[in-house]
This record gives C-alpha cells, structure tokens and sequence, in this order.
C-alpha cells in the first residue's frame, strides 16, 4: 500500500502560491518531475504511490488518457508561476513504470513542458524504465523526442532474488536495454537494491558485477528499506523472511564503494556513482542543492522558494480535480527559517562536495573535531577547504553525523 501523504495545511484549490515564494524563482535551477503511477504488478517491498490497472477502475485514470491530465497539470503549472519560471534545466519522469505510456505520450508530455517553460540548452531529460517495458523503438522515439537519459531498475542480477522483491524482469533483459538505449544516443544509469531478505555477499558481489561489465553512465545502490503496510512487511512481522541487518547492509555498501571505484565510478552521493561529473543525475542534485521543481501528477511533490506541496494520491482523484478546473494539490507546508537549515544540513553532508563549515550554527562547528576523531569527516577537508565531507565509514553513519551537527 502506498505510504500517507504528510500533514501539512489546506492547499488552495487555484493552486496559487504566496508572493514571495514566486519572488524567489530563478535563484536555484527549476526542475520538472512527472509521476506516471502505473505498474504491470506492485512489488512486495514497494510503498510508492503506484496501481496495477485492475486496481483503478475506468473513473478518469487510464495509460491512454494519462498525459492529458498530465499536460492539464502542466497548463495549471503556468498559469500560477506565470512569466517567472526561468527555463526548465531538468525532467525526470519517475514512477511506477513511466514505459508503461507509449514512449510518444512520453515525448508530448516533454513538448508540453517544452511549450510552456522552455528547457534550457543542454537540458536533462531522464525516464525510469522497467527492462522488460522498453524496445529499441521505443527508446529511439524517446531520443528523438528530446529524452537524453533513462534510468534501468536492475535491482539485482540474480534470479532468487529478484524473486523475493517480486520483480518480474528477466535479468538478461537488462543487458538489451542498456544496449539499445546506448544505440539510442542514450546515456545510462542502472538501479541496484542490496540487503533483500536470503541475498549473500557473493549475490550481491554478482550484481555489482554485472552492472559495471554493462558498462553504465552512473549506478544507485539502495539499501533495502522494509516500509509498513507492504507485502514484504508483513512477511517480516509473520517471521516468512528475515528483516535486513544493519550489519549485512553495512558490508554491502562498502563492498559496493569497492567494486564501482574500481570500476571507473566516483561516488557523489552517499548512494550514487557517477563515471564522470557530467553523468552524475543533475535534476537529483537539484532537489539536494535547495532546487526548485513542480511535480505533475498523482502524490507528486512540489517545492517553489520555500512552499512545498503534494497532490492528491489516487490517479482519479488526480484527473477530477483536473478535469474540474481545480488544483490537484492536497495539502502544503511553508518551510521555516529552521526546517530550511536542518534539509540544509541533512542533504549537503550526503553529497562528496560536502558542507561548508562556514554554514553550520555554532553547536555543529563545536561537533566537526568530534566527528573528525571518530573517523566520520575527514580531517583534511575540514582543513581546507572548510567542509564536512564524509568519510566511507560516515556516508554509513550519515544519519548520525546530522544527528551531532544539529545538536540533537
């Protein structure tokens, strides 16, 4: 079952957004996000705001009518940021299964975004794909219709456990797509989960392996997450499969660092790998940078100078308020002076540039030493040039190093 929406107060139903949030638009890049919410099955482990087909009904949600909304959402999108949206840097079109649309309704949704904001020169355009729902046609649709990057769920190249997470691909699949998005004129990155219940050290080895030998772009590795009212949960809570141990999760990150720096691959997130700078995932780093982005469809965040937002989570609801000449938005937050500095903190200390030490109150300047002797920061960077980067044993602790540098 997807995961509830967060408490946050009434948001308007023009979807309009107060003036000084619109003031600040054009200080940080501006991304677009699309959530398409359609999977051909819900894996056990999933809690994204996704549905399988039969689970929706006929009620103003479908693959068919699916950018329409989309493209509504966008019109609404222009309406409230008016002529104040600078050009669109990035896309990501995220899921679910985005190829579950037709790789044209994928390319009009792009036009649409193209129509109304502009995308910079050199934009980033990237859609998640299952293996098994993309074909060399359809990539090269996708490229010539603007997209310059796609995002494999590989989760892992061996069978029982692809099988646990209920993952339906064929793990050869894998190799096709990487392929046939690189004739593409594609750039690649491939998914990876580790920790999944029965997975060895040498299963995960495998994996690491088999990404790497399809030669990628760039690489996520995430640490299985048991989240509450999934399949996988309560299979958890029945004693069915063992829960994921810090421990074992520990030596699977590590041994990932191993592999992907030997690899060719520089981490620049505590959980991505890039082969070079330009192949790292720029509209991800612009949520971690304080970025600005709309999220079109169903659940899908928003955040615009400091206001945060989210839309209704069912995919009919979302097309009725639509349809209805409403904001789909459910609810929002105004971030404080307070909650902008600790998501500051939080999201900066995760990336390989790290923190300035300059930035931090003065309770987190007074922790850098202790963290420094614990092996968490390293030392020289806090030198010069003055910033909390996270040593291999920190990106494990992260966590914890936020924990100290605000004072909690």
């Amino acid at each position: 079952m997807p995961s509830a929406l967060p408490l946050g107060e009434p948001a308007p139903t023009t979807g309009e957004l107060p003036v000084d949030a619109l003031a600040r638009l054009g200080e940080h890049p501006f991304g677009v996000y699309v959530h398409v919410p359609f999977c051909s099955v819900r894996c056990g482990y999933c809690d994204f705001n996704t549905y399988t087909l039969t689970e929706l009904g006929a009620d103003g949600a479908s693959v068919a009518t699916y950018a329409d909304a989309a493209l509504a959402e966008l019109d609404l999108a222009a309406k409230v940021l008016g002529g104040r949206a600078p050009q669109v840097q990035t896309v990501f079109v995220g899921g679910g299964t985005p190829t579950m649309l037709a790789a044209a309704d994928l390319v009009r949704v792009l036009h649409g975004i193209r129509e109304r904001f502009g995308l910079a020169p050199g934009a980033e355009v990237t859609t998640e794909a299952n293996p098994d729902s993309v074909t060399p046609a359809a990539l090269a649709t996708l490229a010539r219709g603007g997209f310059t990057r796609v995002s494999l769920g590989m989760q892992s190249a061996v069978p029982h456990v692809l099988r646990t997470l209920e993952r339906t691909h064929d793990p050869a699949n894998v190799a096709r797509a990487v392929a046939a998005a690189k004739d593409a004129g594609l750039r690649v990155s491939v998914d990876l989960i580790y920790g999944t219940p029965g997975e060895s050290l040498q299963d995960w080895r495998t994996s690491l392996e088999a990404a790497t030998a399809l030669a990628p772009d760039h690489v996520s590795a995430y640490a299985l997450v048991v989240e509450e009212g999934t399949k996988l949960a309560a299979q958890v809570r029945r004693g069915q499969v063992p829960a994921p141990e810090d421990d074992d999760e520990a030596a699977k990150y590590e041994l990932a660092d191993e592999v992907l720096t030997a690899a060719g691959f520089g981490w620049y997130e505590v959980s991505n790998w890039a082969r070079t700078p330009q192949d790292r995932c720029r509209h991800n780093e612009g949520y971690w940078a304080e970025g600005d982005w709309w999220g079109v469809g169903p659940g899908a965040h928003s955040h615009v100078g400091g206001v945060r937002w989210w839309n209704v989570k069912h995919p009919n609801a979302f097309a009725g308020r639509l349809s209805s000449g409403q904001s789909p938005a459910a609810g929002r937050e105004l971030l404080t002076d307070e909650q902008r500095y600790d998501e500051r903190v939080l999201l900066g200390v995760r990336l390989v540039e790290g923190l300035p030490i300059a930035d931090l109150r003065p309770e987190g300047r007074e922790a850098v030493a202790g963290l420094i002797a614990d092996g968490l920061v390293d030392g020289p960077s806090a030198m010069r040039p003055r910033r909390v980067v996270l040593t291999r044993r920190g990106r494990l602790l992260a966590d914890t190093v936020v924990r100290r540098l605000l004072g909690v």
